[in-house]
């Protein structure tokens, strides 16, 4: 259900009567709670707020937020516990426990198949279909997803524990869990063994000399195949395809991700976060110091993260922002602004760069670099960091949002002024409505009748009176035209960013300058993350030319690229090839020389 982002439409604080009546609607929803958990769930003068939302299908959905968590979601009248809530109440659904690589799929919208549940030596749960359950990874009791089970333990067991056994409607890691705090789950050590202990007293003894295994991948996109994953009837105690390799993976990360609490707590006592805050804080503090350059800015700061600070991490340390009390890079960034040690301005929309930088602040002045680092050394890592790290073209989806006129057409399927959706939904709703209101036209179905709503939203004045039935494709098309355009571009380990408009194409250029001489000037790269200076550079190696960033005329604070000759051919080999980004993103490679035949 919350796969996909949805849209906030109120947000109104609980108060007195409202406050009493969700405590008895939470009491009668789940009547193991205890009068005084019930009253530390829903209490009486914390802050409670409640939001009204809409899932990308349109399904309306009530959010109940305590602070910054939401704690339940109210869909057609039935309540429904959050994974944050989950974390606090481990045993207040009855859980079912399935191998930590199927999160990936679960956390993308799938349903938890039953060859995907582990069958513990106690058995399973016995519920009934429709009960509500939570779902953990084995070895830890902390639920990661509310599903509802699809048929009764009963029947899961006589099916073979094959089919589909759970519909999931919330994950950590989807969109609801990203609208609190987007902490990770607890490690709650299992109430019973999750093995079945078959091959004698033995084996046992040495299962529970095991140490527990931390389920859960700290890092949300973990890519594990599980197309091979299934349940062995005859071995409940079968390992996950793949499990050694994926814990040995594990090993490699940081202390954080260690599964026992002596592995977390350092020798200085610092908690996982306050450790990955001060990494972040030496590694700033250090690519500031020996690589960047004031000749380096204007500096894009996804460039900044990549290409300097990732190459001043220790060795065997890895820098996650996730991991850190700032969450994203750019809240971090504008903590070190407040500081007045640096300065960011988004120079185009959607894209930061740092254009400031105080290096005679005390912080940066003070600041000693570790050992086994030095400036010289530092600065040629920095080089080889530029040549070694590789470019990530953005995902550049286009999006529609629902403009005032198409509102009559859209509101059947729930949709409102604002919402937005991409060209496969718009194209299954108009398909639809076309449907429910009868509209194919019966004795040519490649034409759909034109009704009053089509009529107002899709003709032109001066058409109404002419056009009775349009064809499938120019209903289609008129209807995108009609719409507000928008493009959704996701960075390489960023937030999906959603802006207004069609995205800017690469723009290239050639002018004339004195004596005949003519330059290659490229415009927008900093839309598709490109830093112009790192361009420069490698276009100024590749062709042995002068290249130049100079500003763009009439824009304030934006960039070009400039360098001498016509280097299209260059440029569309670097852009198209190299960095792999799609011909339709790069405008005027048409203008390159045409090449002379040899003799």
């Amino acid at each position: 259900m919350f796969a996909r982002a949805f849209r906030v439409r109120a947000n109104t604080a609980i108060k007195g009567s409202d406050r009493r009546k969700l405590r008895s609607d939470v009491a009668a929803a789940f009547p193991n709670l205890s009068a005084e958990q019930l009253a530390e769930f829903i209490p009486n003068k914390e802050e409670l707020n409640v939001i009204k939302i809409y899932s990308h299908k349109g399904e309306a959905v009530t959010v109940y937020m305590n602070h910054r968590n939401p704690i339940l979601f109210e869909v057609e009248k039935t309540l429904y516990p959050t994974v944050y809530s989950l974390w606090v109440y481990p045993d207040l659904l009855p859980a079912f426990s399935t191998w930590p690589p199927v999160l990936q799929k679960l956390a993308g919208g799938a349903d938890l198949m039953l060859p995907g549940v582990v069958v513990p030596s106690s058995g399973l749960p016995q519920v009934e279909q429709g009960t509500l359950c939570a779902v953990t990874l084995l070895g830890n009791r902390a639920p990661v997803a509310v599903a509802v089970a699809t048929m009764s333990t009963a029947e899961m067991l006589a099916a073979g524990m094959k089919g589909k056994g759970f519909a999931v409607l919330h994950t950590y890691l989807d969109h609801l869990w990203e609208y609190g705090d987007k902490s990770y789950p607890p490690t709650l050590a299992p109430s019973v063994p999750d093995c079945a202990a078959e091959e004698g007293a033995g084996d046992e003894e040495e299962q529970e000399g095991e140490e527990p295994v931390n389920s859960f991948p700290p890092d949300p996109v973990e890519h594990v195949d599980i197309g091979d994953l299934s349940l062995k009837e005859q071995d409940s105690c079968a390992e996950p395809l793949g499990k050694e390799e994926f814990h040995e993976n594990r090993a490699a990360e940081p202390a954080e991700n260690a599964s026992t609490e002596d592995q977390q707590k350092p020798e200085n006592s610092r908690t996982p976060q306050e450790q990955m805050d001060a990494l972040f804080h030496q590694c700033f503090f250090h690519a500031l110091k020996c690589k960047v350059k004031k000749s380096d800015l204007p500096l894009l700061t996804s460039t900044f993260l990549r290409s300097h600070m990732f190459s001043c991490c220790p060795a065997g340390q890895q820098l996650d922002i996730k991991k850190s009390s700032y969450k994203k890079f750019s809240k971090f960034l504008q903590s070190m602004q407040n500081q007045k040690i640096l300065q960011v301005k988004e120079l185009n929309k959607g894209v930061e760069s740092i254009v400031e930088v105080d290096w005679k602040h005390p912080d940066i002045k003070a600041f000693a670099v570790p050992e086994g680092f030095s400036s010289a050394s530092a600065a040629q890592d920095s080089k080889s960091e530029d040549r070694e790290q590789a470019y990530h073209a953005p995902e550049i989806i286009p999006l529609y949002g629902v403009s005032n006129r198409m509102v009559p057409l859209f509101q059947e399927s729930g949709h409102r002024k604002g919402s937005i959706l991409s060209s496969s939904e718009v194209r299954n709703i108009i398909i639809n409505y076309v449907k429910t209101n009868e509209l194919v036209d019966e004795s040519n179905k490649n034409f759909v009748k034109v009704n009053a709503i089509l009529c107002d939203c899709l003709l032109d004045k001066s058409e109404q009176d002419e056009i009775s039935h349009l064809q499938w494709d120019d209903l289609l098309s008129r209807c995108l035209e009609r719409l507000q355009p928008l493009h959704q571009v996701t960075f390489f380990g960023q937030e999906p960013v959603v802006r207004k408009g069609n995205i800017e194409p690469i723009n290239i250029t050639i002018a004339q300058r004195s004596s005949n001489k003519k330059v290659t000037i490229i415009k927008n790269l900093e839309l598709y993350g490109l830093d112009p200076q790192c361009v420069a550079n490698a276009l100024q190696l590749k062709v042995q030319a002068s290249a130049t960033i100079t500003p763009v005329p009439g824009a304030k604070d934006r960039v070009q690229v400039q360098i001498q000759g016509n280097q299209i051919h260059h440029l569309a080999k670097m852009l198209l090839e190299e960095y792999q980004l799609p011909r339709k993103y790069v405008r005027g490679l048409e203008k390159a020389p045409k090449l002379g035949r040899k003799k």
